[in-house]
């Protein structure tokens, strides 16, 4: 019944078309050819600056009414150190490319009212004009030049990686279809090797259990700490497609690549507490989180920080999400101590462990057992 609908509809709206084609052409024959186009002239301009009008006060209405949840103002200021150097870049470009916008549409749609046909009005041909052309080279070619400049001082600053003298932590992001695999290091505070030879469905990230930087390592669940104020170095790699790592709120996003490892600097600067309370200031969320439940938690109460993958990487990837807390240091330290050491809790002793029937510095000592006495040794006879 539905489809039938629909064909009824575009039957008619065929018929509904053709019919005012013909009742053009007839009234084209009725008052002549001219004084038709003269009216759609007149007509056709008039539209152009009304829609010209609704077009750019539609285009700020809805930004201004979208800042705070799509555009990255309000509650959604960076939340990472470096990310207020790449939201003002984004801000002055928006800023220089918004005035050529506006103008250019300004030029495009008055033009079209302004020359429009008229009777009598003849087209006057300028092959070129020397000033406008040097106006039209010149200034482009100085704001590009301004933006890439800029641009490129952001990069150096963003991308700049860490030394050995800071102090920073290193973790790893595996992306595979369809989740990501974080590994933190140890109480040693590094990552130890790996080689994608010795991946096995024990073993995915591919760690070489050799390695003693291994054995403290740490793979996390569903979700991952990071320590507010402290710098965070993240390796990306991939094991299969091109995956992204976007955290969107701390202005990260690097290209996940199998076969070239990358890698990202920042360092958080809100915790998840933090930014809740920057959301709870904001009308728009508080409204219920579930509109089912209007009298359960808000908007800015179930809030999370997100890691996502924003490379479309196959039909599985919507499921690569993380859920990343930023905490204070001492929040931190807890949930890390908590963490079992993946070699220790998952491949010690068992038939991929390399290391089996060795004696390891990891392994837990056992206490020693208390003497027994024999209580049925016979006293000596006197």
């Amino acid at each position: 019944m539905t489809a039938l609908i629909i064909v009824l509809c575009i039957i008619l709206i065929s018929i509904v078309l053709v019919q005012i084609g013909r009742v053009t052409e007839l009234t084209a024959q009725i008052k002549g050819e001219r004084e038709v186009m003269r009216d759609s002239s007149k007509w056709n301009g008039w539209i152009s600056l009304g829609f010209l009008i609704i077009f750019l006060v539609s285009v700020f209405v809805s930004a201004w009414h979208y800042k705070n949840q799509m555009l990255g103002y309000g509650p959604h200021a960076a939340a990472s150190k470096h990310g207020g150097a790449l939201d003002s870049m984004f801000n002055v470009t928006l800023v220089l490319t918004g005035i050529v916008f506006v103008l250019t549409h300004i030029a495009l749609f008055w033009y079209a009212y302004k020359y429009r046909w008229r009777e009598n009005r003849k087209a006057e041909f300028i092959s070129h004009d020397n000033r406008l052309e040097m106006i039209w080279t010149a200034v482009p070619a100085v704001v590009m030049t301004f933006l890439v400049v800029r641009g490129l001082d952001a990069w150096n600053t963003v991308m700049a990686d860490v030394n050995s003298e800071e102090d920073f932590i290193e973790i790893e992001a595996i992306g595979q279809q369809f989740n990501w695999i974080i590994r933190y290091p140890g109480p040693d505070g590094k990552l130890g090797t790996r080689d994608y030879k010795l991946t096995t469905a024990n073993n995915q990230v591919g760690q070489d259990f050799t390695d003693r930087k291994n054995w403290d390592d740490v793979i996390v669940g569903q979700e991952m700490y990071l320590p507010i104020g402290k710098k965070v170095r993240v390796r990306i790699i991939a094991k299969d497609v091109l995956h992204n790592f976007y955290l969107p709120q701390f202005r990260v996003k690097m290209d996940a690549v199998p076969g070239m490892p990358t890698y990202f600097v920042f360092t958080p600067i809100k915790t998840t507490a933090e930014y809740r309370n920057e959301l709870r200031k904001f009308p728009e969320y508080n409204e219920p989180y579930d509109i089912a439940d209007p009298t359960g938690p808000k908007l800015w109460e179930k809030f999370e920080y997100e890691l996502a993958c924003a490379e479309l990487c196959g039909k599985g990837h919507y499921s690569m999400k993380r859920i990343l807390r930023v905490v204070s240091q001492e929040e931190f330290d807890a949930w890390y101590k908590k963490e079992p050491s993946y070699y220790v809790s998952q491949i010690r002793g068992k038939d991929d462990d390399p290391n089996k029937g060795k004696v390891l510095d990891i392994d837990p000592v056992e206490a020693p057992q208390p003497a027994v006495q024999d209580t049925t040794a016979k006293e000596p006879t006197k």
